[in-house]
């Protein structure tokens, strides 16, 4: 039987962790690209040689271009400039459409077939450049966001409460920025909402804490960004995709008149399967919690509006 075969562009920490997490996972080939000579080489040759002692049997490549990437079932972009301290992700947008629209042709050229898993920030934005520069349907074209956030979410509340994150279920909507929208009202602990279990000024600080995103990491590096979370985040959504377990997951998806919304890309819960995002989840929203999400969308609508009419067009 074919083991699937996945992409990562980009070998800097996200990417070659993304790389490391989905092969020791046993979910497939997995070939490294990056514009740099040797980085993906280098790295690819370093996760091959730690397989016999991790115990998978996956093929790792590295390379700079993409002929190696034919065939591909995932393409997972990571590659573009990182935020640094006080640069917000919309003023990454600029930068990193023109790289996200120039590897994406490139990939699908190779992989018509393929699903996109879109890492690269402003990650709702990068999913309407990669959405243009591949053609593809919303089906697969998807954000890497809610996962992360959520997972985000879920280490603070377990934190605060000393209890395993794997107890802790957490729902953020809404654009993987400074306006997402963490949900307590369908958080859980073990079934239990979150509001029976913390007074709402502890809610209120872990919400804030969650809507910083990776900011906090940023300032505590100094230099560089969050990467094993956003790998980790990878990771869940591709193994639900190449494993069809039809998890619904919390990702930046390309609404179609859900929850009011048409033509942006939002984080939702979505159906994660071998066909890529095969359906939306509608929650119930209050009226707050809907206003928040249509104004998280508008902001995401607006920054995309700001892109060139012709990225990503052949």
């Amino acid at each position: 039987m074919r083991k699937p075969k996945i992409t990562v562009i980009g070998a800097g920490n996200v990417g070659a962790t993304a790389a490391q997490r989905l092969a020791e996972g046993h979910l497939g080939d997995i070939v490294l690209v990056d514009v740099v000579d040797g980085v993906p080489q280098g790295k690819a040759l370093d996760l091959v040689q730690a397989a016999p002692v991790v115990h998978h049997d996956g093929m790792l490549v590295g390379t700079n271009g993409y002929d190696a990437t034919a065939g591909s079932d995932v393409i997972v972009m990571t590659a573009g400039l990182a935020r640094k301290p006080g640069m917000s992700r919309d003023d990454l947008r600029d930068a990193n459409a023109a790289i996200v629209a120039d590897c994406v042709s490139r990939a699908v050229r190779k992989s018509r077939d393929s699903i996109i898993v879109m890492v690269t920030n402003p990650l709702d934005v990068m999913c309407e450049v990669a959405r243009r520069a591949s053609g593809f349907p919303r089906e697969r074209v998807i954000g890497m966001a809610g996962v992360l956030d959520a997972a985000r979410m879920r280490a603070f509340i377990a934190m605060e409460l000393g209890v395993s994150s794997e107890s802790v279920f957490a729902l953020v909507l809404g654009g993987h920025g400074d306006s997402m929208v963490p949900v307590p009202r369908y958080t859980t602990v073990s079934g239990v909402p979150l509001p029976e279990l913390l007074p709402a000024e502890r809610i209120d600080a872990i919400v804030q804490r969650t809507a910083k995103g990776g900011g906090e990491i940023v300032q505590l590096l100094k230099t560089g960004s969050a990467y094993y979370a956003p790998a980790a985040g990878v990771y869940e959504m591709v193994e639900s995709m190449v494993r069809d377990r039809k998890r619904i997951l919390p990702c930046s998806v390309y609404l179609q008149g859900e929850f009011g919304l048409k033509d942006v890309f939002v984080g939702v819960p979505a159906r994660l399967g071998a066909n890529g995002m095969e359906g939306v989840f509608e929650l119930k929203l209050t009226a707050e919690e809907r206003a928040r999400l249509h104004a998280s969308a508008r902001d995401v609508a607006e920054q995309a509006a700001k892109l060139p009419a012709d990225l990503g067009k052949a």
